[in-house]
């Protein structure tokens, strides 16, 4: 980076050569000596001649030393620049909050910034070189409005075949956001050292490791800080644990991203940070800006009563699903929609009801109807390859492609071996939706529940009729199938797709209470996808998948604290029924589902309308309304519906009773009691087996 700093010691030494005038026979320092002259003759010539080497000499030490220190002070200065409150150095860069407190950290890990290559104008600054070789490197300083200061950074290699990485410090904080993982947190834990993978979506339950189906780019700090990758990037994340670090890396070579076709050599890490006054605005300000939001808010009725699935059901066939609803009606239980939940068509990928199973399928949706049950359908992105449909999709290219062939790629999902649907084709589209309208139509079916959809499952290799630079687009234009029946659909994966305005499950639940996919992760989950913008939930079906199998029956407790959960969630959602259980259970599913429908469904309503021109969360973690409190960043059982009811369900088996935070404020429990001052712990507070403690803003 050019400075002024050379002409300056010039000058100096120019200076410093001068000679003062001064009494014939006296020069330089002689002329400042303040004893007089030596009466005694001179010895002439020589000795003046080694009056003045010394002269000179001394000059040049003291030259020496004054253009050494400015050199430090140059370098001094090189070694560092400032914009807005980001300090750049070299490997890296820090941001400070309004009192000086570094609240934000980047290590460079692919190459050590060249600082001479700097230079600075305005809020801008831009760097030529690493120890990598050539890049574009630009850091800009913006203030969108006085409470939020944002950087744009931008790391542009320019050499062929290199990657970018960087690492970011989660020490110090709390940090949320990311996606679903199998083992959920709130905030995020971050376990082992992973290297960086592909962030794409996927499931869970066939990688454990992988990440989950709904995912953004995008993170948030209890520091006030937020960060979001651009979605141009090929980008891949990983962890250390010892280090308590985030990695961030783009990289094109090994991996599923492909690069621009007219700039196929340069790999860009760019993403923007934003800081602010508490967490809760800083994010309120990045979804504003930064998130796509719902149009229009599903079904009421979903939000009021429950959904049932036939997934439960040893058999689906048309005798089951009849005296299954009509149970449903004998115990006393409303219903927004009777799923019919796999093993309905006559063979996977086929677009209609087996006609063995249902004899009379047009009468049954009729008797359905008049019973006021809404009916509708489960529905995926395979053709199984002995399906009638697959010569047709081979036959008009509706399959994702081996590369450079017209053959469809095969891949493996939990029912068979199949083709894919290629969304990006506008042909396999306009198919598959007529598809879909036909059952629609033909037998009055509302909607869908869109199952899978996520990146990993496509093949390693494969070729799309619109290229992918970014696997997750595919995600994207699968939910994007969901828009024509939207108002009761039913999505699993989700990548930018929030503006879909349909409701969004998280991964199947296993039986159990732990945070691996279990009871405990619930909130975590819920929690986690509403700040990436998702907020129109389903948390799953209550008691997890074990209930799908009779034979793999849940446990009798653990049903009911996932029940009154559930009760609590946006939308409730059942497979297996209460009334396999006891009496005592099914009056107890009775009493929360009123609830539901009385306490909970109309604040989520009401909020779930604000969300299509805010993105706030209907479910709010405690911190939302307690920025100041170090407590609630912490706190992953209880939870907020808007900002004042708040929720602290049992989640341990075999307790009556459980510690509840409640932050500073006016609390009035669901008994009655009042709590005004705060924030307090209510430790061993007892709650019943057929009970939830709630607290309701006084």
């Amino acid at each position: 980076m050019r400075n002024h700093y050379t002409d300056d010691c010039l000058q100096i030494v120019l200076k410093m050569y001068q000679i003062v005038s001064a009494t014939v026979g006296e020069i330089g320092i002689g002329a400042m000596t303040r004893y007089p002259p030596n009466k005694r003759k001179r010895a002439g010539r020589p000795s003046s001649l080694l009056l003045r080497t010394i002269a000179v000499g001394v000059i040049l030490v003291l030259a020496a030393i004054i253009a050494w220190s400015y050199y430090s002070i140059s370098l001094r200065k090189a070694s560092s620049l400032t914009i807005g409150h980001l300090d750049l150095n070299n490997n890296g860069f820090t941001i400070q909050n309004q009192a000086g407190v570094v609240i934000f950290r980047i290590s460079f890990r692919s190459g050590i910034l060249d600082l001479d290559t700097c230079s600075e104008e305005g809020q801008i600054v831009t760097c030529d070189r690493s120890s990598g070789g050539n890049i574009h490197f630009l850091i800009e300083n913006f203030k969108p409005k006085d409470t939020v200061e944002c950087y744009r950074l931008h790391w542009d290699e320019l050499d062929e075949h290199r990657s970018v990485e960087h690492i970011m410090s989660c020490s110090g904080s709390h940090w949320y956001g990311g996606g679903e993982r199998w083992l959920q947190h709130w905030p995020t834990v971050l376990k082992g050292q992973q290297a960086p993978k592909p962030f794409i979506t996927g499931d869970i339950h066939s990688n454990n490791e992988g990440f989950g189906g709904i995912l953004e780019r995008y993170w948030l700090s209890s520091k006030a800080t937020a960060i979001k990758i651009n979605d141009s990037v090929p980008f891949h994340l990983g962890w250390d644990e010892t280090t308590k670090s985030l990695w961030f890396k783009a990289q094109y070579e090994d991996s599923p991203y492909r690069p621009d076709p007219d700039n196929r050599h340069h790999v860009t890490l760019s993403y923007r940070v934003c800081i602010g006054v508490d967490i809760t605005s800083i994010h309120k300000y990045m979804v504003r800006h930064y998130f796509n939001k719902p149009n229009k808010v599903p079904s009421e009725a979903v939000f009021r009563h429950p959904i049932w699935s036939t997934g439960a059901l040893e058999e689906v066939n048309q005798d089951n699903i009849l005296e299954y609803a009509s149970d449903i009606q004998k115990h006393g239980f409303n219903c927004s929609q009777l799923e019919l939940y796999d093993r309905y068509p006559k063979g996977y990928s086929e677009f209609e009801l087996n006609p063995i199973k249902f004899r009379n399928a047009s009468g049954m949706f009729k008797k359905l109807k008049e019973d006021d049950f809404t009916v509708t359908l489960w529905t995926h992105p395979f053709i199984n390859y002995d399906s009638g449909n697959f010569a047709v999709g081979v036959e008009r290219g509706l399959f994702v492609k081996v590369p450079s062939t017209q053959l469809p790629a095969l891949v493996r999902w939990w029912n068979g071996i199949a083709g894919i649907l290629d969304f990006t084709n506008p042909e396999t589209r306009e198919w598959y939706t007529l598809r879909l309208l036909n059952l629609k139509n033909k037998y009055g079916v509302a909607s869908f529940k869109f199952d899978a959809g996520e990146t990993s499952y496509l093949p390693q290799h494969f070729s799309t009729f619109v290229p992918l630079q970014d696997p997750c687009t595919f995600t994207r234009r699968y939910t994007e199938m969901a828009i024509p029946f939207n108002d009761r659909a039913e999505l699993r994966s989700g990548y930018q797709s929030q503006n879909i305005s349909s409701f969004f499950r998280i991964a199947d639940r296993d039986s159990h209470w732990g945070y691996s996919a279990g009871l405990k992760s619930i909130i975590p989950t819920v929690l986690t996808i509403g700040i990436l913008g998702y907020q129109f939930v389903l948390s799953d079906i209550v008691g997890g998948k074990g209930n799908l199998n009779i034979t793999g029956l849940s446990g009798r407790e653990l049903y009911i604290r996932w029940l009154e959960l559930s009760a609590f969630m946006p939308a409730m959602q059942f497979s297996f029924p209460p009334w396999n259980y006891d009496e005592e259970v099914v009056s107890i599913a009775r009493k929360f589902t009123a609830l539901h429908h009385s306490l909970v469904a109309p604040r989520v309503m009401e909020l779930a309308g604000e969300v299509l021109y805010t993105g706030d969360p209907i479910i709010r973690p405690l911190w939302w309304i307690a920025t100041d409190d170090e407590a609630a960043y912490k706190i992953d059982s209880q939870f907020l519906i808007g900002d004042d009811l708040l929720v602290a369900p049992v989640l341990e088996p075999g307790k009556l009773e459980r510690d509840i935070y409640l932050p500073a404020g006016r609390w009035r429990s669901y008994k009655g009691e009042h709590f005004d001052k705060g924030p307090i712990y209510l430790t061993d507070y007892p709650v019943d087996l057929d009970e939830v403690a709630y607290f309701e803003w006084a």
